[in-house]
């Protein structure tokens, strides 16, 4: 039986079972935010010092000689850590958010946001602008794809979203423990607002997040206010 309400639920058909109704297109969803740093521990110590908090500990992405650190913001909803992994195999391209361009004494950074969708293909033939090839990822046990643009660069300097679709049936942040820590607001600075407004219409993120025109000169950046149990803290700035 197909429950017109909340379509993609599980539901009893007429003999009682349950069964898994297919989805239908829905809008993406903020997932996370992504600070990038030269090492994860100068990254984690960043966090700390912003936030208050110590990002847990997550683990490795063999494909990208990558691993993180993560906070829990919500439900469904975080904040990662992620930096080179020294000791892992150097990848035959170009690691992702940009990573193989920062300087080894670079300061850590937000420095861009992905956003989830249960129908990866159908996001990207609806979005007005490139945001890379979808590669699937793991990390332990998950299993997701994501854009990735063939350079490793951040589509919009990092305004424009990431976008992944989870292979998983249990959000990681979930497994996360809670600090304390909500993502309340997110400001995306761009030259041109109006492009970057329409690639979040286009992808259903016009409400997940603000975007401002910048004056020339001024770096795109992006801005968090995080719900901490010291009060709002902000994240970002146009030189950070």
């Amino acid at each position: 039986m197909l429950n017109k309400d909340h379509p993609g639920r599980r539901n009893r058909d007429d003999k009682g079972r349950s069964a898994v109704l297919p989805m239908t297109k829905q809008a993406c969803q903020l997932d996370h935010l992504v600070v990038t740093s030269p090492t994860l521990a100068a990254g984690v110590e960043w966090v700390r010092a912003s936030l208050g908090v110590t990002p847990q500990m997550g683990g490795d992405h063999q494909r990208m000689g990558t691993h993180n650190a993560l906070v829990r913001l919500g439900d469904t909803t975080y904040l990662e850590v992620i930096a080179p992994n020294p000791v892992a195999s150097v990848p035959d391209r170009p690691r992702w958010f940009e990573l193989d361009r920062m300087a080894p004494d670079a300061a850590p950074k937000l420095a861009t946001w992905v956003a989830r969708t249960g129908d990866i293909q159908s996001a990207i033939a609806d979005c007005s602008t490139d945001l890379g090839d979808i590669e699937p990822m793991s990390r332990g046990s998950l299993n997701w794809l994501i854009t990735i643009p063939r350079d490793g660069s951040l589509p919009g300097g990092g305004v424009f979203p990431t976008l992944m679709e989870w292979r998983t049936l249990d959000h990681p942040a979930a497994r996360l423990v809670d600090q304390g820590c909500a993502l309340r607001l997110l400001e995306l600075f761009h030259p041109t607002p109006g492009a970057l407004q329409e690639l979040l219409t286009s992808l259903g993120l016009a409400e997940a997040a603000v975007a401002h025109e910048i004056p020339p000169g001024e770096r795109v950046h992006l801005v968090a206010h995080i719900e901490t149990r010291e009060g709002i803290r902000l994240l970002g700035s146009p030189s950070v």
